[in-house]
């Protein structure tokens, strides 16, 4: 075993009883438990966060069906590089009858045709094939593949799970520290379970370096540990699914009207290094799209917060978003302006390019004017109540619509009743006119 191995891979599990985590494909009955059970090994995708078991499950898969492994990381190999494998599995079922399971690590990363270059030989037989992934396979995956795989979602690992890990790694004489290993305080044990993340290789990676940096002095207290842990951040994917599920979480909990989990999501992302600009943005949206009218001001606000992240960067800035991701929780909530907006450009869009009515159009021109352009238009002001009543804005080929249905919340109550008035005296014109 080379001595610079890390100990994350001298210590990866052989057997599933060295296995932490993944207990509702692994405990009793589990699919993947029935599957090490028989060694009947199916083309299958691991989906799941770093840290999490895929690439050892796939070993531990192709051990116990007594098949070849061939493994191939989607960032270092192409298409020729498949067909070698290929080439290979031919040749070893050829020699001894064993099966070749093709393990493709990050396979998210390979493109259409690389991910074409294999499915052949997954649907002939020549290979069964494990995809290991940290993206949502329905995104990043042929369907013509997916359809021939079936997809297993691995969870990242429970508090309880990483410290059995830490105590195996801490235990193992003949592949984890050694019988010169590191005593850690139980707040030590604890902070490095939590930093970890749900992650297990981080934590032993961790590990390792406070192994490295302890010198004689095998006894590691808060300070050791706090000086390994400088920039360190938790799990933030900037461009997969934990990135897309936190902002999820974030928008949802807004709309929900819960600040106190809108804060914890606001800081997960903030913690993990998403960048406060992004987050500014998003806030705007959200303030257009669940408040609206119901609170004119938190769209300010959040365009306030926006500018000062700008203007100040953190840690300020920060703390404007805060201001406003709370302000915008606690805030009447409307999607009227919203669903009004969406309906509209449905219209025009399944309508097409509908003239603008003569008494709308503008007449800077003698000619325009000649041609009638403005012509019989009312001017609101001008009119009682400044409103024309009876007046009509929609093209003449149009029916008119109505788009915009004020919730009974926030400014939007007196909105729809102004709304309301408006149409009555829109009603009385009517009446008068016939």
């Amino acid at each position: 075993m080379p001595a610079s191995e890390p100990l994350a891979s001298r210590l990866r599990p052989r057997r599933p009883e060295e296995f932490f985590g993944q207990s509702h494909l692994l405990g009793k009955g589990g699919p993947l438990a029935r599957v090490l059970e028989c060694g009947e090994v199916h083309s299958m995708i691991l989906w799941g966060p770093p840290g999490t078991g895929k690439t050892t499950l796939a070993r531990m898969l192709a051990a116990s069906a007594q098949a070849e492994m061939i493994a191939l990381s989607a960032v270092m190999s192409g298409v020729k590089d498949i067909r070698q494998a290929v080439e290979q599995a031919r040749q070893t079922r050829a020699a001894s009858g064993r099966p070749t399971i093709l393990f493709i690590d990050e396979v998210h990363r390979f493109n259409k045709s690389q991910q074409d270059a294999f499915l052949p030989y997954v649907e002939d037989g020549t290979v069964t094939f494990i995809g290991a992934t940290t993206e949502n396979p329905s995104f990043e995956v042929n369907n013509a593949l997916l359809s021939r795989a079936r997809v297993y979602v691995l969870k990242s690992l429970e508090a309880e799970e990483l410290s059995q890990v830490l105590k195996r790694a801490l235990s193992d004489d003949e592949r984890g520290l050694g019988a010169e290993g590191l005593v850690l305080t139980d707040a030590v044990r604890a902070q490095l379970v939590d930093v970890a993340d749900g992650d297990a290789r981080r934590l032993l990676n961790l590990l390792e370096i406070l192994a490295a940096q302890a010198g004689d002095d095998r006894n590691i207290g808060e300070e050791a540990f706090a000086s390994v842990l400088q920039g360190d951040s938790r799990r933030f994917d900037k461009g997969g699914d934990t990135f897309y599920d936190q902002i999820s979480a974030l928008h949802k909990s807004v709309r929900g009207s819960d600040p106190d989990a809108s804060l914890y999501w606001l800081c997960r992302m903030l913690d993990g290094g998403c960048d406060p600009l992004y987050i500014a943005r998003r806030v705007v949206r959200m303030a257009s799209e669940d408040i609206g009218n119901a609170d004119p001001r938190a769209l300010q606000i959040a365009l306030d917060a926006w500018e000062t992240q700008e203007r100040l960067g953190s840690p300020e800035g920060e703390l404007a978003i805060a201001q406003a991701v709370v302000y915008l929780a606690v805030s009447a909530k409307s999607n009227a302006v919203y669903n009004a907006y969406k309906a509209a450009m449905n219209v025009v869009r399944e309508e097409g390019s509908h003239a603008v009515p003569v008494h709308l159009r503008n007449a800077p021109t003698r000619l325009m004017k000649e041609l009638g352009h403005g012509r019989a238009y009312r001017y609101a002001h001008d009119e009682p109540h400044g409103y024309a009543a009876g007046e009509r804005y929609f093209p003449d080929a149009m029916k008119p619509r109505r788009f915009y249905e004020p919730v009974a919340r926030g400014l939007e109550v007196q909105i729809g009743k102004k709304l309301a008035d408006l149409r009555e005296l829109d009603r009385k014109a009517a009446e008068k006119g016939n």
